[in-house]
């Protein structure tokens, strides 16, 4: 491709009309999905539509099967016959940067006669895109009785949504005004406004009191029901088409459930014989840790759970070949270039929106501190299978060097000796309430994915 052309020049009508279908299905998924146990639920229904079914004992070591961990994470498998042989793996993560709330969340404030939810954040955000904005309140209560209550809040027209107040300009000139932009909005005041009315009758705590009565009358919920719950707080609202063009798609959440839903699709449409697996991680956004993580042993566990279920007989040798011959592309997304700080970037290593997906060497921060780096001999691999389907590929890297940095799940499989890539769409506007992806780099990742698979 000559330097004056771009991705979409590459394109006939047909990959056009692709890009917009693709694009289609994405956005409906996105907008309507904010949470991991959310796209755990949407993605068991995705697969058991195309004939999955759950990875149990006694299975056949030929056929399509799913296995979901405590409805925060989960892989979908389809076995070619001999479950010793290596596994194309494509891993992805379901989190995304948002507000928690708090285990003892309602505060009660009888001077401004509101009652809020406090908040924990939860992975990289600046704090002050995240006031005087619609926000949803999605996730699950345990209530006393073990009775498990889902909930979504603000997503219809016909719902209520919340706001975190900001300062009016005309007082802010010393509470924020003379501070660093992100320290202009402390974690502690990250509080959400969920009621205003009074409780008649009511001599002390008289706002909280009717938001408890309300909550038990719509939602059979209690105020000791929170301690056992896992409630988010989203930007409300659905995907938007963005630009005159209606090129790009903006959204909430797209760091990473755009390449968990892209990969999906890709081991649904994938017709090659042999081992697959697309896995499925929370708390990528918080170091990956915990029993849902990358940390944990949880591609492991899969492996071997496939190796009984399908009554194989195996050594701890057999599993460590498994693993040391295995390849795995780590889909994240990528930076793409802000066209207001270009100053980041490192304009010869960037990627850049609308020129394919995103092949990154290594990820980490100044000195590849935390990185995975990819071998040149899994580096041509890729670029063979790419150049061989016609999938329009980049290459780039988070930044300039010493300007940051970040990582993925790659080197949790480089631990235990996966070949590993990072790749993926690049975002601009990335842990941000609306990030913004290109449709063409949306078509380019799964076609990239897609043909990995059937390679």
């Amino acid at each position: 491709m000559s330097k004056d052309q771009v991705g979409w020049d590459k394109l006939n009508d047909g990959e056009i009309l692709e890009v917009e279908k693709i694009s289609r299905e994405y956005m409906r998924f996105i907008s309507t999905v904010k949470t991991e146990r959310e796209a755990v639920k949407f993605f068991k229904e995705m697969a058991e539509s195309k004939g999955f079914k759950e990875l149990t004992n006694n299975i056949s070591k030929k056929g399509n099967y799913y296995l979901i961990k405590n409805w925060k994470a989960m892989a979908l498998i389809k076995l070619g016959g001999n479950p010793l042989e290596p596994y194309k793996i494509l891993a992805a993560h379901m989190d995304s940067p948002r507000l928690d709330v708090k285990p003892n969340p309602i505060d009660e404030d009888p001077d401004s006669r509101t009652v809020l939810f406090k908040t924990h954040y939860y992975g990289g955000i600046k704090k002050y895109q995240w006031v005087s904005r619609p926000l949803a309140i999605h996730g699950v209560v345990m209530t006393k009785d073990g009775k498990k209550i889902e909930i979504a809040v603000g997503e219809n027209e016909e719902d209520p949504v919340f706001s975190i107040p900001d300062l009016l300009p005309h007082l802010a000139r010393k509470v924020q005004g003379e501070k660093k932009l992100l320290e202009g909005f402390e974690g502690e005041k990250l509080e959400l406004v969920v009621s205003h009315r009074p409780e008649k009758d009511e001599k002390e705590g008289r706002f909280k009191k009717y938001l408890l009565n309300l909550l038990k009358e719509k939602y059979g919920i209690e105020e000791e029901d929170f301690y056992t719950a896992d409630l988010e707080v989203v930007p409300a609202g659905k995907a938007r088409e963005v630009g005159f063009d209606k090129s790009m798609i903006g959204a909430y959440g797209q760091d990473d459930k755009i390449c968990a839903f892209l990969t999906v699709k890709a081991i649904l449409d994938s017709n090659m014989e042999g081992n697959q697996i697309v896995i499925l991680f929370d708390k990528e956004e918080i170091g990956s840790d915990g029993n849902v993580g990358a940390q944990s042993n949880l591609i492991e566990y899969t492996i071997v759970k496939i190796l009984e279920s399908t009554g194989t007989q195996y050594t701890y040798g057999n599993l460590l070949e498994i693993m040391h011959n295995s390849k795995v592309i780590s889909a994240d997304v990528g930076a793409a270039l802000n066209p207001l700080f270009k100053e980041v970037h490192d304009l010869k290593n960037v990627g850049r929106s609308g020129d394919g997906v995103l092949i990154m060497k290594y990820t980490g921060s100044g000195g590849k501190y935390s990185a995975s780096e990819a071998q040149a001999e899994y580096l041509s691999e890729i670029k063979r299978i790419l150049d061989t389907n016609h999938v329009l590929y980049q290459y780039g890297l988070l930044g300039k060097v010493d300007e940051g940095g970040g990582g993925t799940v790659a080197k949790y499989f480089a631990q235990y000796g996966f070949q590993v890539v990072d790749m993926g769409p690049g975002l601009i506007s990335m842990h941000s309430p609306f990030e913004l992806v290109s449709k063409l780099d949306v078509y380019s990742s799964y076609k990239a994915y897609l043909s990995f698979l059937n390679f």
